[in-house]
Parts: structure tokens; C-alpha cells; sequence
């Protein structure tokens, strides 16, 4: 996965780079960004029905060969100079379509890798990879689209992706997913059912949307903090979006540290707290040094928070639901990002960025508040073993 995602990254940098090219239109950014993102909104609830009735294993290298077929052909159209602009935004439908399906699967996958005992061990490294990846890809995509193109980039990444299938076809598992006999829109359903008849569940995946739903303000007007407010280029992005990236890696690295689940709903609490803290700190931040620092603290709480959700959810739901509620999961980590970067876009500009994410930092101190009153329930809900 190390040498997927950081083509991963590297691929994501230069599209987004390739499409400020070809058009100079920032609104063209944003739309590339929601049709790479929007499908898990809506299609991850079926994701996660695929992974409950079929194999997780299959699905991720089916999963994992379409995205490289995917990179491969944004490659070709590129290299070949035939590429218009929307062919970048249905292949990038077409990345958010796969994801969909693949990240369900693959989430669900983890507990038959290791069990529940190293879950959450799996879960924080697997985090750990993801955000080392995000600081390293991009720095390598550009020195790569400055010295060999943008179509270097996705060929590269396409390639990468021979690590992981490679990888995956190496497994040795048994079948995995459920075979429910059920209506698709039925089983669908459950999964939402099921949520809601879990109190625990409910109130760590309403605590996941909210963290990542008031992260999104941060990372959709980094460029007017680093730019529009301090005057530092591409470059103070750059630093902004690695010290991020930093302060993830910390924060899951930290986490994987922990024996078992015992303690984590207290750790999401505080991780929630530390996102809000932060954020209020981004929106008054004196200086750019400062703005880094808070930076690496909202990574720091938004990705244990996620890692620490993840992990507990994966520990208390049973396996004929896992495929389901992870799709949930996957909805409220992921497919909120679009709609919470449009609503930061069109609020920022009635009231600024500085007001915006100061109003998503208070949002998310209400709701780490709320949260923290349902702790003493946390020991009813799933018992003493995770307080």
C-alpha cells in the first residue's frame, strides 16, 4: 500500500495541477474535486452491501485492478495529447465510483486479516501509511510534472498499483462477506436500521461526521490562509497540507501504540475536542508559524479521532453487518468532504474564511461536548472493557 498510495497522491496533484492548467478556473478545481468524491456519498451504502454478501477479498483486487486500469487510461489520453477537460472529470466519477466499493470492502477486510485483538493496531498503521503517503506523494508529483509531465504522473501510479494486487493475490483467505437473501434495497436498509438500534454505533458514526464534516472548512480554504492571508505561494499550501499530514501521522502512530480497545471512546472524545481547539486557533492563527502549528494539531485529532471510531465500530458490530455499517462510516469520513467543502466555499464567501472555519471549529466543539455527556453510557452500551 506504501507504493500505491503515494502514487495515489502523486496522481491527485497532478490532475488537480492539469486541470488549473488547461482551463486557470478554480471553479473547475472544485468540481474535479466533488466528482471524485461524490460517489461514495451516494454509492458506499451499496458498496458495503457488496462487501456483506460477496467476497471483501475479491472485491478489493477487482477493486484495486479497475483503479489501475483507471490511472492507465487517464495516462494514455494524456501521453497521447487527445486529453480534454471532461475526460479528467469522468475519470475522476469513474475513481470515485470505484472507491465506493473499494474502500467498504477493504475496511471490512482488516479484521480478517488480524483479528479483532490487532485491530486497532491495524487501523492506526494502515492510517499511518495513508498520511505518510499524502506528505511524499505530493513533493514527488512535483518534481515529476515539472521534469516529465503530468502524464508521468498517472503512468507511474497506474504501475504502482502492481505492488498491491501483487500483494493481495499473494492472500490466502477464506470467502468472506455475508450471502443475504434479501431484497438489495432491503439489506441496504438494514444497515441504517441497524445503526440506529445500536446507540453506541449512532453516536460514533454522528461523532465521525461531525469532526470530518468541520475538518473540511480547513483543508478547502488552506489556500486563502496560506495565500489570501499570509502572502506564501504554492509553497506555504505545500507546508500547510504536509504539516497536516505530520501531525496525522503522529496522532495514529501514538494511537497504535495502545493494547486493545479499552479507553477509546474517551480518546475520540478528546481527539474531537483537539480538532475544535484547533480549528479555532487556524481561524485567528497571528501568524503563518502558528498557522502550521495548528495545523498539525487538527491532523493530529481528526485522524486519531477516525482511527480510534473506525476501530471501535469494526470491535462491537457483528460481521453479517460489517460490510453495511463501514459503508456508514465510509459516508460519514469521506462522502461528507464535498458537501462540506461546498457549504465552506459558499459561506466563506458571505462571511470570509477566517469566520467560516472559526463557526466549523465551534460546531465541532458542540458536538465533542454532546459526546463527552454520553461517556458514562459507553459502559452500558458495550460494556466496561472499552471505557
Amino acid at each position: 500500500m506504501v507504493v500505491s498510495l503515494i502514487g495515489t497522491w502523486m496522481q491527485s496533484v497532478a490532475q488537480s495541477w492539469l486541470v488549473y492548467r488547461l482551463t486557470h478556473s478554480e471553479f473547475l478545481l472544485g468540481v474535479t474535486w466533488f466528482c471524485t468524491h461524490i460517489p461514495v456519498l451516494v454509492l458506499a451504502p451499496v458498496g458495503g452491501l457488496a462487501a456483506d454478501r460477496f467476497s471483501r477479498h475479491r472485491i478489493v483486487v477487482t477493486t484495486q485492478t479497475l483503479s489501475m486500469l483507471q490511472a492507465l487510461g487517464l495516462a494514455a489520453l494524456t501521453l497521447s495529447g487527445h486529453l480534454e477537460t471532461w475526460h479528467i472529470m469522468a475519470f475522476a466519477l469513474m475513481l470515485g465510483t470505484i472507491n465506493a466499493f473499494d474502500i467498504p470492502g477493504r475496511q471490512s477486510l482488516f479484521v480478517e486479516l488480524v483479528g479483532k485483538e490487532e485491530l486497532l493496531n491495524a487501523i492506526s498503521l494502515n492510517s499511518a501509511i495513508f498520511n505518510l503517503a499524502r506528505v511524499a506523494g505530493p513533493s514527488v508529483a512535483g518534481f515529476l510534472v515539472a521534469a516529465l509531465g503530468e502524464g508521468m504522473c498517472f503512468l507511474l501510479n497506474g504501475l504502482s498499483f502492481i505492488a498491491v494486487i501483487g500483494s493481495l493475490l499473494a492472500m490466502r483467505l477464506s470467502r468472506t462477506g455475508g450471502s443475504a437473501s434479501k431484497s438489495s434495497s432491503s439489506n441496504v436498509l438494514d444497515g441504517f436500521r441497524y445503526a440506529r438500534r445500536a446507540p453506541a454505533v449512532a453516536a460514533l458514526l454522528l461523532m465521525s461526521a461531525a469532526v470530518n464534516l468541520s475538518s473540511a472548512p480547513v483543508i478547502a480554504l488552506a489556500p486563502v490562509f496560506a495565500d489570501g492571508i499570509f502572502r506564501q505561494g504554492s509553497l506555504g499550501l505545500g507546508l500547510a497540507t504536509g504539516a497536516m499530514g505530520v501531525g496525522a501521522v503522529a496522532g495514529v502512530l501514538t494511537l497504535a501504540r495502545r493494547d486493545g480497545v479499552a479507553g477509546l471512546p474517551s480518546v475520540i472524545f478528546r481527539s474531537g475536542c483537539c480538532m475544535a481547539i484547533s480549528a479555532l486557533a487556524i481561524a485567528w492563527a497571528p501568524s503563518f508559524s502558528a498557522l502550521l502549528v495548528a495545523m498539525a494539531v487538527t491532523g493530529f485529532g481528526v485522524f486519531r479521532q477516525n482511527a480510534a471510531a473506525n476501530t471501535l465500530i469494526q470491535s462491537v458490530i457483528p460481521d453479517e453487518y460489517r460490510g453495511r455499517i463501514m459503508a456508514i462510516y465510509t459516508m460519514m469520513v469521506i462522502g461528507f468532504l464535498p458537501i462540506g467543502s461546498l457549504a465552506a466555499g459558499s459561506l466563506g464567501h458571505v462571511i470570509g474564511a477566517r469566520w467560516t472555519v472559526f463557526a466549523a471549529g465551534s460546531f465541532c466543539l458542540v458536538a465533542a461536548a454532546v459526546f463527552g455527556l454520553l461517556l458514562p453510557r459507553f459502559q452500558k452500551w458495550i460494556g466496561p472493557t472499552f471505557n
